[in-house]
């Protein structure tokens, strides 16, 4: 009976050595870091449930000191997502004049069902392009990959700080 105790203890600790080595792969790092900020409650609140039930007009509203609205930081993820994304794919990315601006402020109320779709829409593509790399590509994009995962946080944090202060943020979702 011993001896099975101890061959069972030592076979399970070599199945959580497995997990966590398996869990710590550049790849299934970089895929944990963009699934948190796209549709994964983690340990922050992710993009789709930022964004989830807004009307346009909410979207649009601003504190009027110069903040952007939850609108605009959307289009702005989307933005950046699908420049960088292109680019990691080999293709070329949308024109860009270089002011940064610009990727906040071409957002359209009325384009926003279509903005929430294409946010999601472009972090499920990044998240196929990471799953189908390979290893030599993953080492030499991860800081890319892993600095879009950090800017994506950013500005989720700051969408829920502007449902919070419109007062539209339910802090059931997170973030009390």
């Amino acid at each position: 009976m011993k001896t099975f105790v101890v061959l069972l203890v030592l076979s399970l600790s070599g199945y959580v050595g497995a997990q966590e080595q398996k869990a710590s792969t550049l790849k299934s790092i970089l895929l944990e870091q963009l699934r948190t900020t796209h549709n994964t409650k983690d340990w922050f609140v992710d993009a789709n449930t930022a964004v989830a039930g807004l009307t346009a007009e909410q979207a649009s509203w601003t504190d009027g000191k110069g903040n952007h609205s939850v609108g605009q930081l959307a289009y702005h993820l989307v933005f950046w997502n699908r420049q960088t994304l292109a680019k990691f794919k080999g293709e070329t990315p949308e024109k860009f004049s270089g002011n940064n601006d610009e990727t906040f402020n071409k957002f359209d109320a009325k384009q926003w069902a279509d903005t929430v779709k294409q946010l999601d829409e472009v972090m499920v593509e990044w998240e196929k392009a990471v799953e189908a790399a390979d290893d030599k590509k993953l080492a030499a994009e991860a800081s890319t990959i892993a600095h879009i995962g950090t800017h994506n946080a950013y500005h989720i944090g700051q969408i829920v700080f502007v449902r919070k202060e419109q007062g539209s943020w339910d802090p059931e979702k997170g973030v009390k």
